[in-house]
């Protein structure tokens, strides 16, 4: 066997365009005269002098440069070469460093790529990407990128100056290229270059790297992400036995970068006392920063729990190039923002969360990625992750672009990345962002600007296909999770399991009632009689998916107002309103969701920019409304006939919902395994109604759990006095009814209270 190369060879790797770099650089063997011998080459730019050295052996080789001033090479006689190092001499300096050539080891395996390019590989974040480890007893990092059309790609960071001719990867039959650079650790910043087949250059993140610089920079980061400890088994082992759907589900959705900010004049620090970096807002904010994760775990969780929510939600935390997107753009979908901290930080703030009995549920948005020139677009020359007919592949209103479900490979990274957060971040749900424009081939769309399926319908079939399998997948690994669906159109059986022909989530934000209800209450109080159906018909389809009431950052942006806003009438009038609203929504089926600042009564849209309007709790009226939703909380995780058959037709009962005259509502909500009930009657009008007969089905003594009127929510004050005896007066197709004073805009909560029925009764 020879040791020689051609020049073709040498200009293949000198120009940066060989497949297989392996091929010509490193070490290979061969014999000469019966002997053993090695040839070692290798790609220097700008060096000036290298030597092979042998720390076994403890010599040196001069290396050659015989084809181009920066291509060495030497020719060794040894029986075996292992771990040997290149001294190389630049700039008037000298180094030391193994040779990435040298390492042939490969972390993917033949079943790794059969199961990626079936799109069947769920934990594919372990392999593709950026990770630290050992070969050959030699510390590094291995790199992994999938970029089947791309002529060739090199790793670029600061550890070769960001030069594409250094690193150079190799391409393997499934497209995925390799690398393997030893002596790299974790916080180094790296980039693919990938050059296409014309040979323009593409500077792109890792699709599957675990963190990102902080913008407005775009590098990767080496992460482990396995070194944090965590203290939540207990959680996470009762989570794994609960039936979500039978328990209290009270969502605060939040945006992190907007619910409080720090001053860049205090220096928030780390876990280990290190000053983190301060990162600020914006301009429209002169000396605000952004609160860590870890800042953020010592304020929102005590906050949390005073309010008594059960989970909070979180706007998409993966990285994003932009703050005004809300972090619905992405471009890092394996990389938490970095605005905030460190991944471990992240896991920190989720940590502390179980621990003090909160869900973490996070928005994940596998519908659209934007066109950032460092992100998925075109990411290797070609259309790889979007469709590549912009009838199909852009979503011209939005300007982003749409995942070719497709496609093996790209349903893998997506399904991947959602059963990544599951794994990794210990998170308890996601709630999905913009289904409908996955579900449909028109959405937004003109004539003649979508393209049909094969048999020429508007759904996109692949789309189905893929959030299906997202289903089967984590609900495989992570029984008892969360999966909310924002499905804005009548797309049947969105809540249902794959095995009965649905989409597989368990919940879907009931839109329909989310708009008829607002619509309602931003009705002059008299007008209201004719719009009974607003508040009724929700109850025709409740039973046809699994409901979640969702009150959304959605509804308090570009010009729609906040939510006293929304109402028309004096202050006393909103505040009346809006408490008559919440408590309507909480007795009614359905898990419950409301957006962070909601719960005090903000007068402001949500800017995401600024503080929610904090200073607003040094009046009454809004301490009052947040003293409202603590006790509307509290009495719905207290009382399971307000959960446990949030989607049964047993769970519900109308009293009346016929007595529009005066815009009244009853109904009864029964508990899943025992026979306790709640009796809700809710007043839309300011007008109050004494001796308003309500049929319930048992007799005895009815306790008033909750008035929405009462004096230390910032009511009048009407009511029943803690309660009301039943009548013998059959009403409402009952035997017993209760003769109620209904208060102003007001919502009677009232159960019967078995004890006082029994001592009475004896």
């Amino acid at each position: 066997m020879s040791s020689r190369i051609t020049p073709e060879q040498i200009d293949r790797i000198v120009g940066n365009q060989h497949h297989n770099p392996f091929e010509v650089l490193g070490s290979h063997k061969f014999e000469q005269d019966g002997k053993v011998c090695w040839v070692v080459r290798a790609y220097l730019p700008n060096a000036e002098a290298a030597w092979v050295l042998l720390p076994t052996e403890r010599k040196s080789y001069p290396m050659q440069s015989v084809h181009h001033p920066h291509f060495f090479e030497v020719e060794i006689e040894i029986p075996r070469l292992a771990n040997y190092q290149l001294r190389i001499q630049k700039g008037g300096r000298e180094w030391v460093s193994y040779d990435p050539y040298g390492f042939r080891s490969a972390k993917l395996t033949e079943f790794d790529l059969h199961l990626f390019a079936e799109g069947n590989h769920h934990r594919i974040y372990e392999k593709l990407g950026a990770h630290p480890t050992e070969i050959d007893r030699v510390e590094g990092v291995y790199f992994a990128v999938w970029a089947p059309n791309a002529r060739n790609v090199s790793v670029i960071g600061d550890f070769n100056d960001w030069d594409g001719r250094q690193h150079q990867m190799r391409k393997g039959a499934t497209g995925i290229w390799e690398l393997f650079i030893p002596e790299l650790g974790v916080g180094a910043a790296y980039k693919y270059e990938i050059k296409n087949s014309e040979g323009h250059i593409y500077q792109k993140s890792d699709p599957y790297g675990f963190q990102q610089e902080v913008r407005p920079k775009t590098a990767s980061i080496v992460t482990d992400l396995d070194g944090y400890e965590w203290h939540d088994h207990d959680w996470m082992e009762h989570r794994r036995h609960t039936d979500p759907l039978r328990q209290p589900i009270s969502v605060y959705e939040i945006h992190l970068g907007s619910w409080l900010h720090g001053s860049s004049a205090e220096l928030p620090q780390g876990a280990n006392g290190e000053t983190l970096t301060v990162v600020t807002v914006s301009d429209l904010k002169p000396g605000a920063r952004f609160l860590t994760y870890r800042e953020l775990a010592q304020k929102l969780i005590p906050y949390i729990k005073e309010l008594g929510f059960t989970h909070i939600e979180i706007l998409p935390l993966a990285e994003h190039p932009f703050d005004g997107s809300w972090g619905y753009q992405l471009t890092g979908y394996y990389a938490c923002t970095s605005r905030y901290g460190s991944p471990q930080d992240l896991m920190f703030l989720i940590d502390q969360c179980h621990q003090n009995g909160i869900g973490v549920i996070l928005d994940w948005v596998p519908g659209h990625f934007p066109k950032d020139a460092h992100g998925l677009a075109f990411f290797d020359g070609t259309h790889l992750y979007e469709y590549a007919d912009p009838r199909q592949g852009e979503h011209q209103e939005w300007g982003t672009l749409v995942f070719n479900y497709g496609r093996n490979e790209v349903r893998n990274f997506l399904v991947a990345n959602a059963l990544f957060w599951f794994d990794k971040y210990h998170i308890d749900g996601m709630r999905v962002d913009a289904v409908a424009s996955m579900l449909y081939l028109d959405y937004l769309r003109g004539d003649r600007q979508w393209i049909p399926n094969q048999y020429g319908g508007r759904e996109n079939l692949e789309a189905v296909d893929f959030l299906r399998q997202t289903h089967h997948v984590i609900f495989g690994y992570y029984p008892g999770v969360l999966s909310i669906a924002e499905e804005s159109t009548d797309w049947p059986m969105v809540s249902w399991p794959n095995y009965l022909g649905g989409l597989g989530f368990n919940l879907k934000w009931n839109m329909g009632w989310m708009h008829d209800t607002l619509d309602y209450f931003s009705m002059d109080p008299w007008f209201r009689q004719f719009h009974q159906n607003n508040v009724t018909f929700s109850m025709w389809y409740n039973h046809a998916e699994n409901y979640m009431l969702a009150l959304s950052h959605d509804e308090v942006v570009h010009g729609k107002s906040n939510m006293l806003g929304k109402i028309p009438g004096d202050e006393w009038l909103k505040f009346a309103n809006l408490r008559c609203l919440y408590a309507y929504m909480f007795a009614h089926p359905g898990k419950k969701t409301l957006f962070m600042s909601m719960e005090f009564g903000q007068w402001s849209e949500w800017n995401v920019w600024g503080d929610l309007e904090w200073d607003l709790l040094q009046y009454q009226p809004h301490k009052n409304l947040k003293q409202f939703i603590t006790d509307l909380n509290y009495l719905y995780r207290r009382e399971p006939a307000l959960y446990t058959q949030d989607f049964d037709q047993d769970g519900f009962e109308w009293i009346d919902c016929s007595d529009n005259r005066h815009s009244v509502v009853s109904f009864i909500r029964y508990a899943y395994d025992s026979e306790e009930f709640i009796v809700t009657v809710c007043n839309f009008t300011p007008q109050p109604h004494s001796h308003y007969r309500v049929g319930v089905p048992e007799m005895g003594f009815y306790k008033e759990l909750l008035n929405s009127d009462a004096r230390q929510y910032g009511g009048s004050n009407m009511g029943n006095l803690g309660g009301k005896w039943t009548d013998e007066w059959f009403f409402h197709n009952h035997y017993y009814s209760l003769d109620l004073c209904l208060p102003p805009l007001g919502v009677l909560i009232l159960k019967l209270d078995d004890q006082k029925t029994q001592a009475e009764l004896q």
